[in-house]
Order: structure tokens, then C-alpha cells, then sequence
């Protein structure tokens, strides 16, 4: 029975609800109602006291029990003596392994040398310079600087390092961007120490090196090598990308597949040059097998330099050394060391190195055509083309300032790659071909069109004359041609045989 309109139940109810006080028949005694409210469940009551809808309960107890969402395996417990011997690795094994492979080869090239006395601690003590030259350290030689130094050694060196904190990283179980600032730091401090240690014990020798320049570029170099090494595991690309729009990422990767396409065409060009001049490098090689292995290896590391002024020469800048210069537009000539890798070098301007323009060209062309669908919106294709244009203009001011440098006081000194001149180069190569590719290749936002005087569009034209009246409805004819009568709605409940009720 439902309950009164005041929220009170009914007698019947009432009396069923209270407990029952007969007597018992056999014992003649009124059971005890506090032992039955002591067994009861103290859960029971309070949800007696305090009900809860059905329905509020459900949605409480599934958000309790619902699992998080997984967000990957958890880190893995590392001891204190691991974590102790993945960083004493990280600290020692890329000075280590750096330092040993420059003495190896050293030792090889003293070796098999015709005029050289190989001793175990002239190499030693040589390796300390070549490993601060292998870092980008200038170097002084009899108060002389050469700071045009190979690049490949120093590939080489990075390549150990990025692999060393790697490992160093993955033995750690180290998973987030923030973890990567101590093994960075610890990789920079290293090298740091270590080259102003080796920069201390050259000193008083015949070749030195700056203090200075000693603690801060193999930093550098260490630095932006273990960043590279832990970039994956510690998720800093994932990061950079997280906090990045859609636009700029894709403008980064278009940068770097720029940077990749201009060097390519400068080893191509750097190719066809020794190609069409192997007579004059065999000629420049030293006699002796010893000395021809040492000048071989001598070009094999500056090999990376010479695609840089490659690039430079395609782009237009050129480079120069000392008095020579060598650019499409521009040709100074003289003489050059007795080098093989300079057997590349031209000897005479030629009237169709400025078709060599295409090359930066059709780059720019690629890059705008890579991004020309990043975006229906022009301006934001745009946007994309100027990101990727700095960052081929950062990477060559990098990468051309450090492939020059100082060479004694002689003839050839200085030899530059012209940094700033390419890096407005490449940026006028890229955006403005890239720019109007993007532009104009991809697709463009749909706009209304303009109203004009005269509406042409049929479906706004009215079907009927303003003027005409709209026609009356006829009303139905009979057999005999007479309009019948149409019955009402009282008509049709008397034939239903239905009574309308008042």
C-alpha cells in the first residue's frame, strides 16, 4: 500500500514494523530485543540510517574500481652499486675509448712512416693534442694556430660518445626528458676536465693548446653528442614534438631532409671533381708507401670539410684560401698545398658553373613541395617553409664555421667557407622556391562567392508571377455534376455508430 500524501505509513504497516513483545509459551518470557540489535550488522544500520540511491552506488563503486589507463612498463629498481657503475662508465669510457683509438692511430701512421721514430711515449703524449684537435680545440704548433681541423675524427668521437650514453641510459632505465640532465651534465663535465688536464700537460711542449678553448668546445661537442644518444630512450624528440604544432614539426623534418639533400649534392660534386682529376691527385701523393698512407688518412679526415665548401660552391658563397677563391661567380687562383683531397679544385673559371644553381633550386622546390599539403591554410604552409629554412641556415652556419678556420700565417691562411654568406644563401634557396610551391601546389580554403547585381541561380527565381492570386481549391462534384456536400466531423461519428458524449 502506498504511503499517505504526509510521508505517513499506514496502521497496518506501522504494526507490522515494530517488533513483536508476546510472551513466550513455554518459558513464559518476553524475548530480549537488545541481543538481536547487537547481532545486527553495524554496516547494515548505517545504511539503514543513511540511504544511498541505487543508482549513485553503482556509478561510485565502477569509479573506484576502474583501472587507470597503463602508461607502460614501471622503471625497473636500480641498485646503488649499478647506478655507480653505469656513471664511473658514462665518465670514463668515451675519454677512454676516444683517447686509445687516437694513439692507435697515430702509432700506425708513425709506424709505417719512412722519416718517423716510433716511440710508445712520443705517442702518448702526442695523442693528448690530437684528441683536444679531434674535439675542435685549436691547436698551436710552434706558436702557429691551425684551427682548421678534420671533422671526421671529430664524427667519430661524437659517434662513441651518443653510443656511450646510450647504454649508460638503458642500463639506468631512464624513461623521462627530465632524467636526461644528469647524464648530459655528467658527459660534459668529463670531457671539460679532461680537456683542460690535457691542455695543462701540452703546454710545455711544441704543441699547446688554449686553456680556455679547452674546457668549453669538447664540452660542446660531448654535450650535444650524449643529448643525441638519449634523445630516444629518455623521450626528448617525443617531448619536442608533444609541445610543437603539426606545422612545425613538419617544417623540422623538412629542414633536415634539406640538410641532407644539400650535402649529398656537395660530396656529388666533390666526387666529380676528383673524378675528373686523379692524374693530378696520384701525382700529389708522397713517395714511399708510409707516406702515402699517412697523406691518404690525412684526407680521409678533412673529407667532410671539403663536401662542406662543396656545398658553399653549389649554394654560391664559394670559399677561399687565403687569396684563392673559388665561387660560380667569382675565380681567383694560385697555388695550393700538396694535397691530394685539393686535386678537386678547379684551375680556370668555366662558363657553366652557374647551372649549378639549379641544385639548391630544386631542393628548395622539394621542400615545398613536402610541405604544400601540411595545411589548407596558405599562410601556415608559409610558417612550415620558414621553419625548415632555419634550420638548414642554423646547421650550415655550424657546420661552415667549423670546417674553416686558421692555417699558420702562410699563403693559404685563413681558409673560410664563407658561414654567413652561405647561410643567406641557403635560406633564399629554400624559401623562395619552397614558399611558392607551398603556395600555390597545395589546397586553398573554399570561399563564398561575391554577390553580384543579377542572381543567375535558378532555385531563387519564384515559380509564380507576384501579381497572379493563388487559385482557389475546387470543391469535389457529385454523379449529376453538383458539388457534394463534404461531411463534418459530426457526420462521420453518427455513421461510426459512436455517440458524442457532452
Amino acid at each position: 500500500m502506498a504511503p499517505d500524501l504526509d510521508g505517513s505509513a499506514s496502521e497496518g504497516e506501522a504494526r507490522d514494523a515494530e517488533p513483536s513483545l508476546e510472551v513466550d509459551p513455554e518459558t513464559g518470557e518476553t524475548p530480549d530485543l537488545s541481543a538481536e540489535v547487537e547481532d545486527s550488522d553495524p554496516g547494515q544500520e548505517a545504511a539503514a540510517e543513511d540511504p544511498v540511491d541505487e543508482d549513485d552506488s553503482h556509478e561510485d563503486v565502477s569509479h573506484e574500481d576502474r583501472p587507470e589507463a597503463p602508461a607502460g612498463p614501471p622503471p625497473a629498481e636500480v641498485s646503488a652499486l649499478a647506478r655507480f657503475r653505469a656513471y664511473t662508465f658514462l665518465t670514463l669510457g668515451p675519454l677512454v675509448t676516444g683517447y686509445v683509438a687516437i694513439a692507435g692511430l697515430l702509432a700506425l701512421v708513425t709506424g709505417i712512416a719512412s722519416n718517423a721514430t716510433f716511440t710508445t711515449a712520443g705517442v702518448l703524449r702526442a695523442a693528448l693534442p690530437s684528441w683536444l684537435a679531434a674535439h675542435q680545440v685549436p691547436i698551436e704548433i710552434f706558436g702557429l694556430e691551425l684551427g682548421i681541423l678534420p671533422l671526421l675524427p671529430t664524427i667519430g668521437v661524437a659517434a662513441i660518445t651518443a653510443r656511450t650514453a646510450a647504454r649508460a641510459a638503458a642500463r639506468l632505465d631512464l624513461r623521462r626528458p627530465g632524467q636526461a640532465t644528469p647524464v648530459i651534465c655528467t658527459v660534459a663535465g668529463a670531457h671539460s676536465f679532461a680537456g683542460v688536464v690535457f691542455a695543462g700537460i701540452s703546454s710545455g711542449a711544441e704543441v699547446g693548446a688554449d686553456p680556455l678553448a679547452a674546457l668549453y668546445y669538447p664540452a660542446l661537442v660531448s654535450g650535444l653528442a650524449a643529448t643525441a644518444g638519449v634523445a630516444r630512450r629518455c623521450g626528448l624528440l617525443a617531448a619536442l614534438t608533444h609541445r610543437a604544432d603539426s606545422v612545425a614539426v613538419a617544417g623540422l623534418r623538412a629542414g633536415a631532409l634539406a640538410v641532407a639533400l644539400l650535402l649529398t649534392a656537395g660530396g656529388a660534386v666533390l666526387t666529380f671533381g676528383l673524378l675528373t682529376s686523379i692524374a693530378t691527385a696520384r701525382d700529389l701523393f708522397p713517395m714511399g708507401v708510409g707516406n702515402a698512407v699517412g697523406m691518404l688518412l690525412l684526407s680521409i679526415g678533412y673529407l667532410p670539410n671539403a663536401i662542406v665548401a662543396a656545398t658553399s660552391f653549389v649554394a654560391g658563397p664559394g670559399f677561399s684560401l687565403g687569396s684563392v677563391t673559388v665561387s660560380p661567380l667569382e675565380f681567383h687562383g694560385g697555388r695550393l698545398p700538396g694535397v691530394p683531397l685539393f686535386a678537386a679544385m678547379p684551375e680556370h673559371h668555366a662558363a657553366w658553373w652557374p647551372a649549378l644553381f639549379a641544385v639548391p633550386l630544386a631542393v628548395g622546390v622539394v621542400v615545398g613541395r613536402r610541405l604544400r599539403h601540411v595545411d589548407e591554410d596558405p599562410v601556415a604552409r608559409l610558417r612550415a617553409v620558414t621553419v625548415a629554412a632555419g634550420v638548414v641556415a642554423v646547421c650550415f652556419v655550424v657546420l661552415a664555421g667549423t670546417a674553416g678556420g686558421r692555417l699558420g700565417r702562410g699563403n693559404y691562411d685563413p681558409v673560410s667557407m664563407e658561414a654567413a654568406a652561405l647561410s643567406i644563401a641557403l635560406v633564399l634557396w629554400v624559401v623562395v622556391p619552397g614558399a611558392i610551391t607551398a603556395w600555390f601546389g597545395g589546397p586553398r580554403p573554399a570561399t563564398d562567392p561575391l554577390p553580384g547585381l543579377i542572381d543567375d541561380d535558378p532555385e531563387h527565381e519564384p515559380d509564380e508571377e507576384p501579381d497572379q492570386e493563388p487559385a482557389e481549391p475546387e470543391e469535389p462534384a457529385d454523379e449529376d455534376g453538383q458539388c457534394a456536400d463534404v461531411p463534418g466531423p459530426r457526420d462521420s461519428v453518427e455513421e461510426s455508430g459512436e455517440v458524442a458524449r457532452d
